[in-house]
């Protein structure tokens, strides 16, 4: 039976070790059987049995301390054996039963052990949320108290979060509430084009440039001065106008992210998070000192702080990304002691062998790097020489999750509240690597964004006294800065920049410049690209769907059978949806009834009989066509045999899978002579909403006249 495709997005490669004993950190567990590249069998919710199928809620990683002590009714059988060694020593047997006395303890843990593993599954999700400790006990002054830094109204903090002025912060507001922006577009760094948004269209907009002197690193904590020192200057022009921007607490939508590029992305947002966590402390620490003096004015507020303790919050894919933000975490903060690194090393870090994946591409190889685990979540706590991993999320500094993982932690069971107060004072929150969050379920992060900065339900301790007024006023989601880095920019994105990067201080979006993938298929192939019209985005499936049928199918029923039999059609469907939609036509259509076809989804894995069976019988003709879809190619990367004709239902979000699909399939086909080159040919289905897609694959130069060229709707590459 294939994997749910609900809500729970992708699975890791030890599945969810839902109180089994090994954590989904290990990659064994329920699903030690399967292979390495089934990492994530889940996609966006689709049918509503699905979502059912998926409810079930994996313990959390306090929650599976917790089943370590399990109460005395779950070892009853252990607990006669307790009992009855007992009864003998009481009869005086205390030197003879000492050691099967001991034996028997070691049976009682594997049994004990044993039980734990078998334990029901259904947990509640939220054991890690907790209650805020008291300060008083904590190994907490203020870090820089030797340093003599105080205040700096330069400081791009002090008039974001600390101090920002009430008027101007109230007039920008007022812009927001009222969808009044004032817009600029202008190029970015070496290559590449940024669209500038800022509140209040009376404002006048200056030129992005470079770091300015308010965002360097004398604005950073003492802690942190010596890396950003050395660090900084190491960028290039496009990564030192981002830092420039991030520095200055304005939202960033970056569309362009690479594998090489990653490091010093990474780097520098972890910085940024980190000096934020810093100074918002010391802050706090300082006011406590100052409130502790027995002279202390009474009149005086010292408003620093917002509800709850956590102020940043980082989305990753996968639990080794988590990893390795973890270790760029901790190279920049340097800190003396780190408490529970052993269960955290136990939990993320793989000790499989990681050169099964070399022969893919690099972008695929960062991806599927050690532990790929999507459902996790982790509190990471800050105190002045000691950073504690698996800290309550109401103590904890910075929340780093998955979609999935945290989505769980905001959802308990139906008879319980939902708890996300712990998200109501998040001032920064980053998503790394937005476009592989993309293909897991993208619902779990827009319903994240949904329950950031709201109103608390409960005080959790807070003194409302020491509480900024923008809080209280809940105008806090027009303060947090979002931070999403991606390979490339989509419709899912935009939305996300529209409706939920809503900062006083501006957002930004880049995009670079693309030369088009077509020029990078190393085969002089024809492309066509056909554009078909569509009057809205709700309708464009539908019209799709129709030239697809008119158009495209009689051309296939029309082919010469080839000498060998293989027609050797591969159809590329990057939705889901539209996958069921062409496979129930072909089945049922009386137009397809001669066309034999197979098909591979995301649902089969790469070990499952369904996709070996159409990879062999789409190999040596059997089916004529091959239905494929963009989540298989994402996660499992096939490298298909006997592909002699590509047909892109839809545009693949990545150029990268463009040139994998088109100019690696066919170059094998080309290669082992089955076709000549002349035989081989993409024809590619796209509409003016494919605008992103189509300018990435073709190019910035060509994307214009493909959608909007009016003397025609057909156009040829070579």
């Amino acid at each position: 039976m294939p994997p749910s495709r609900g809500r729970r997005g992708r699975g890791g490669r030890g599945g969810r070790a839902r109180g089994r004993g090994d954590r989904g950190g290990q990659r064994f567990g329920r699903n030690e059987a399967r292979g390495r590249n089934d990492a994530f069998e889940s996609g966006r919710i689709v049918e509503d049995e699905d979502i059912e199928q998926a409810h079930e809620q994996p313990e959390s990683e306090e929650e599976f301390v917790a089943s370590s002590a399990s109460s005395s009714e779950d070892d009853e059988p252990v607990n006669r054996k307790q009992a009855y060694n007992l009864l003998l020593q009481s009869f005086g047997h205390n030197e003879e039963e000492q050691g099967p006395s001991k034996k028997k303890q070691k049976v009682e843990v594997l049994k004990r052990d044993h039980s734990e593993k078998v334990k029901d599954e259904n947990k509640d999700a939220n054991s890690d949320l907790g209650e805020p400790e008291d300060e008083e006990n904590e190994d907490e002054t203020p870090q820089d108290e030797a340093d003599g830094q105080d205040e700096d109204p330069s400081d791009p903090y002090e008039f974001h979060f600390a101090n920002p002025d009430q008027n101007e912060l109230a007039r920008r507001l007022n812009a927001i509430t009222s969808n009044k922006w004032s817009t600029t577009r202008q190029p970015f760094g070496s290559n590449g084009q940024c669209t500038f948004c800022l509140p209040d269209p009376g404002s006048p907009i200056s030129k992005l440039g470079h770091i300015p002197p308010a965002a360097g690193p004398s604005n950073f904590k003492q802690r942190l001065s010596t890396s950003a020192s050395s660090f900084l200057p190491l960028l290039d022009d496009t990564e030192k106008s981002l830092a420039s921007n991030i520095f200055a607490y304005r939202d960033v939508l970056f569309g362009g992210r690479t594998v090489e590029t990653a490091l010093n992305l990474r780097k520098l947002t972890t910085l940024h998070a980190l000096n934020l966590v810093f100074k918002t402390r010391n802050r706090v620490l300082k006011n406590n000192a100052r409130l502790s003096k027995e002279d202390s004015n009474p009149d005086i507020e010292y408003r620093d702080q917002g509800f709850t303790r956590p102020k940043v919050l980082i989305l990753l894919p996968t639990r080794h990304s988590c990893v390795r933000l973890l270790d760029t975490l901790i190279q920049l903060s340097q800190p003396e002691q780190q408490e529970n690194k052993k269960r955290f090393e136990d939990s993320f870090i793989s000790t499989l062998d990681e050169d099964e994946n070399s022969e893919y591409t690099s972008d695929y190889q960062e991806l599927m790097q050690g532990n790929t685990d999507d459902m996790f979540r982790l509190g990471i706590k800050f105190t002045r020489k000691t950073l504690k991993y698996f800290s309550q999320f109401y103590n904890s500094d910075i929340i780093i999750a998955s979609p999935l993982g945290l989505r769980q932690a905001l959802e308990v069971n139906k008879s319980k509240k939902v708890d996300y107060d712990f998200l109501s004072s998040i001032e920064l929150v980053i998503l790394d690597q937005a476009n592989a969050l993309l293909m897991q379920n993208w619902q779990h992060v827009e319903y994240i964004f949904e329950h950031l900065n709201l109103q608390p339900q409960e005080a959790h301790g807070c003194d409302f006294s020491r509480v900024r007024n923008y809080y209280l006023d809940n105008n806090a989601k027009y303060l947090r800065q979002t931070v999403v880095l991606s390979a490339f920019i989509t419709p899912e994105l935009n939305t996300l920049f529209n409706k939920h990067l809503l900062n006083s201080s501006g957002k930004l979006k880049y995009q670079p410049e693309y030369k088009g993938a077509i020029l990078s298929i190393g085969l002089p192939v024809k492309q066509t690209f056909s554009r078909f019209e569509s009057t809205s985005p709700i309708s464009d499936p539908d019209a799709r769907f129709k030239y697809f049928t008119t158009a495209i199918i009689p051309s296939i029923t029309r082919y010469p059978k080839p000498p060998d039999d293989c027609l050797g059609i591969l159809i590329f469907i990057p939705s889901y949806f539209d996958f069921v939609r062409i496979r129930n036509y072909f089945a049922t259509s009386t137009t397809t009834q001669n066309i034999s076809f197979g098909s591979i989804s995301e649902n089969q894995t790469s070990a499952a009989r369904e996709t070996r069976r159409a990879r062999s019988h789409f190999l040596s003709g059997k089916h004529s066509v091959l239905l494929y879809t963009g989540r298989a190619h994402h996660f499992f990367r096939y490298k298909l045999r006997g592909v002699k004709k590509v047909i892109f239902y839809g545009l693949p979000d990545s150029p990268l899978h463009y040139q994998e699909i088109a100019g690696g399939f066919l170059g094998t086909s080309i290669n082992e002579g089955k076709i000549g080159v002349e035989e081989a040919g993409v024809r590619v289905l796209f509409s003016k909403y494919d605008g992103l897609k189509v300018e990435r694959v073709v190019g910035s130069g060509r994307a214009g006249r493909l959608l909007k060229d009016k003397s025609g709707d057909t156009f040829d590459f070579v």
